[in-house]
């Protein structure tokens, strides 16, 4: 273990978001080609060329390579439509015309490439977490997870977290991404996002981490999870 403990900043929004962009274009391309990609264009539309371009932006000068760029026309002329929201907003915005304009054409198999690509990005997310660990000399525990974790909890969240024997147990009552997910009557959309994320982003911490979440906001008003992960799991 490392005498000082090295800071490392959360992500900002804009890199999760652009990151989230990127392996949902790879995940619809590759299972719809290129009307998969002209419907990535609409989507990108619907939510706003300026938008969507401050988001890139600010993802490209942390160094993030994004697929955001490549459905923003240069000489758009666009304003911005959501100066006040958070960030968390904007992602919630941004993934929500991304999947409705693929689900909307593909059905079941839209929502399939879009669970995929929360998917990967989950568990990839996940896998940076555990980077962050090793940096601080720690192994990927279930000790060693949250206080590892690469997201920001700003007050916009409203949660409570157990340890106990053998996993750590959270709920969620306030979500940001639920919330505007519910304020734009999106729910069917955002929850493709609710039920991927969480338990891609542990497996990629630790291929033995489970998630039991058996209560979504989008559903029941709270996000109930079990994150399970016996003391000797730590992945060599």
């Amino acid at each position: 273990m490392s005498e000082t403990k090295v800071h490392i900043p959360p992500l900002s929004m804009d890199n999760i978001t652009a990151k989230l962009f990127t392996h949902l274009e790879k995940s619809v391309i590759t299972q719809f080609g290129e009307e998969g990609k002209a419907l990535f264009q609409q989507g990108v539309q619907n939510f706003g060329y300026k938008d969507a371009e401050e988001i890139a932006l600010q993802a490209t000068k942390e160094g993030v390579i994004h697929r955001l760029y490549s459905y923003i026309p240069r000489n758009h002329q666009a304003v911005r439509k959501y100066e006040n929201l958070t960030n968390y907003a904007l992602m919630a915005k941004l993934f929500a015309q991304i999947s409705k304009v693929i689900v909307d054409r593909f059905g079941e198999k839209g929502k399939d490439a879009i669970r995929e690509g929360v998917r990967t990005f989950g568990e990839e997310r996940g896998r940076g977490i555990a980077q962050r660990a090793r940096a601080n000399g720690e192994e990927n525990t279930r000790e060693n997870y949250l206080t590892n974790y690469d997201m920001g909890r700003s007050e916009l969240f409203t949660y409570t977290t157990e340890y106990k024997e053998g996993e750590i147990e959270q709920n969620f009552t306030v979500c940001p991404f639920g919330q505007q997910w519910a304020d734009d009557d999106m729910h069917e959309y955002g929850i493709l996002y609710c039920e991927m994320i969480d338990p891609a982003v542990a497996r990629g911490f630790n291929p033995d981490f489970k998630v039991e979440h058996d209560k979504y906001i989008l559903k029941e008003g709270n996000c109930h999870f079990r994150f399970i992960l016996e003391d000797n799991k730590a992945n060599e």
